[in-house]
């Protein structure tokens, strides 16, 4: 899977000008957390490189603060592990924990 990182604050305008092109999905990961490691493995399993869905991953315990700008910018609750999508620059799917669903990252 070719994740592009999110480090950088200045990268979530890029996100949702890159959203108008094609979805896009931010994976904001705790390097900490079980649930998490879980999370980001089943997603990784199912991810097929040609579903026109660009991946950015989000370390949180390192860029927490990015995750709050993330929560606050686009109206969703924090949470993690979490899959937040994009397109048209707005939130089309989101979840958490198990309940993040490959298909529906795709719908």
């Amino acid at each position: 899977m070719n994740w592009k990182t999110l480090n950088e604050l200045d990268q979530l305008d890029q996100i949702v000008e890159e959203s108008h092109q094609h979805r896009v999905m931010i994976l904001k990961h705790s390097t900490r957390c079980s649930i998490s490691s879980m999370a980001l493995n089943r997603l990784e399993r199912s991810w097929e490189e040609d579903n026109n869905v660009t991946p950015y991953y989000l370390d949180l315990i390192q860029y927490r603060p990015i995750s709050n700008t993330i929560a606050e910018k686009f109206g969703v609750e924090h949470q993690s592990p979490q899959v937040i999508v994009l397109e048209n620059g707005k939130v089309v799917y989101t979840a958490s924990h198990m309940g993040i669903s490959y298909n529906e990252v795709l719908a």
